[in-house]
């Protein structure tokens, strides 16, 4: 069987599920979907809805990377690539990947009540504080961007902000209704077992070895079995050079995995509830040292972190990340952490994510940066919509060519250390 889930909350927490066969001999589809994450499933739901065959192969199982592993914030903004960034860069398909952006959280929370989704999902907005008062500058610029394309964004003050948050400790911020949280394995596991009874096929437990372009058709390898297929789909993020590191080794140097640790407190007391974060949004604040926070289906706080080097990493990033709720909650105390877990986010040099063509009606996109919860669910209908025939012009894809970082296995390894250097940002008041 494939590799196990990571002690989590969410594998403590989510439905179960059987997993599906692995693929076994020779089989043909329309469409293969390689990566059963959001991107994979979502983009599955979608081509069945339009009426394609579809078959999705998974390394391990359903949700066993970063989709079945991040704090469920479903944020309808990313972290540095701002709207007017997008036109400038891509014209119409920008203007069409803002629109994407913009409505991600919607497309997310819609698809789980159309059916009826079992993943705790709670669409109680998303709030930015700002850290600092130079940072509500930033908070400001982001509101205004993408008010002017349409969408809601808000400026909280000061007050408004400790009133959301029940703490002082920050000076204002961007808030947009849209947002929410997820249980993010239960909303794998519910969208396998729609994308399935919507007639697609999934095979669990099968690393996919190559794939090739022969002729005019696909063929994927694994080491059973060989499926062939009309159009393509690479959906597998940081971890593509993770489990097969020939698989596409271009788009695989073209991010950096780095390791995301994630974490559950004890759940907070009634007497609390009503005072912290009583709205219960999902909140991440504009630090580069990030810290973010909302809560459980069963009222835990869900917080994380990063620190610094590999010694006794796991104990550090407790202690750092209950110090920081400590900090900014000061009648919540310093909480025990009932469970601890990490996973791959991929990121890339400037933080916007990528979209390639990798041949004839083959598609991939890399790049989460941390925001891949809605994004991821939003491109892969995006990808499927593509695959299954809709024109590019449609469609918000605008595709670039893989671009590999040098020397990526040393910027794999000193890529934590820029974490010091966000630390030093986070310190100064930026001029905008």
């Amino acid at each position: 069987m494939g590799a196990a889930f990571p002690n989590s909350l969410w594998a403590a927490t989510a439905p179960d599920r059987v997993p599906s066969a692995p693929l076994k001999g020779a089989a043909e589809t329309d469409v293969a979907i390689i990566g059963a994450g959001f991107t994979g499933l979502s983009a599955a739901i979608e081509a069945r809805r339009r009426g394609h065959e579809v078959t999705v192969v998974e390394a391990n199982a359903a949700g066993w990377g970063a989709s079945g592993r991040n704090n469920g914030q479903v944020i309808p903004i990313l972290t540095s690539a701002e709207p007017d960034v997008w036109v400038a860069r891509y014209g119409d398909a920008g203007r069409r990947m803002v629109d994407l952006i913009g409505n991600s959280a919607d497309v997310l929370f819609d698809l789980v009540r159309d059916f009826d989704m079992q993943a705790e999902a709670e669409q109680s907005g998303w709030f930015q504080p700002a850290h600092s008062p130079g940072r509500v500058a930033l908070s400001r610029k982001r509101v205004d961007a993408w008010q002017r394309f349409g969408f809601p964004a808000e400026l909280k003050t000061a007050e408004e902000t400790a009133e959301i948050l029940g703490s002082s400790f920050w000076y204002g911020g961007m808030y947009n209704p849209t947002g929410g949280h997820i249980n993010p394995l239960a909303l794998a596991r519910e969208m396998a077992r729609v994308a399935e009874d919507l007639g697609a096929t999934l095979h669990e437990d099968s690393p996919v070895t190559s794939f090739d372009r022969v002729g005019q058709d696909w063929v994927i390898r694994t080491a059973q079995g060989t499926l062939k297929a009309r159009a393509l789909i690479l959906a597998t993020n940081a971890y593509t050079g993770q489990i097969a590191p020939r698989l596409a080794p271009r788009i695989a140097r073209s991010v950096v995995p780095v390791l995301s640790w994630q974490m559950a407190t004890k759940p907070v007391g009634d007497n609390l509830l009503a005072k912290l974060l009583p709205g219960r949004q999902a909140v991440s604040d504009t630090r580069g040292d990030l810290r973010f926070f909302r809560y459980d289906a069963r009222n835990r706080l869900i917080t994380g972190g990063a620190v610094m080097g590999n010694v006794d990493v796991e104990n550090r990033v407790r202690r750092k990340a209950a110090n920081s709720l400590a900090e900014a909650f000061p009648e919540l105390g310093v909480p025990e952490m009932t469970h601890v877990w990490s996973g791959y986010i991929g990121m890339n040099w400037d933080r916007f994510p990528r979209v390639h063509k990798i041949g004839p009606d083959g598609w991939a996109w890399v790049g989460c940066n941390g925001r891949g919860v809605a994004l991821g669910t939003s491109l892969g209908r995006e990808l499927a919509r593509a695959a299954t025939g809709q024109p590019e012009d449609e469609l918000a894809l605008p595709v670039t060519e893989p671009w590999a970082f040098p020397a990526h296995a040393i910027v794999r390894r000193v890529a934590p250390a820029y974490l010091t250097w966000l630390k030093r940002q986070d310190k100064k008041e930026i001029n905008l």
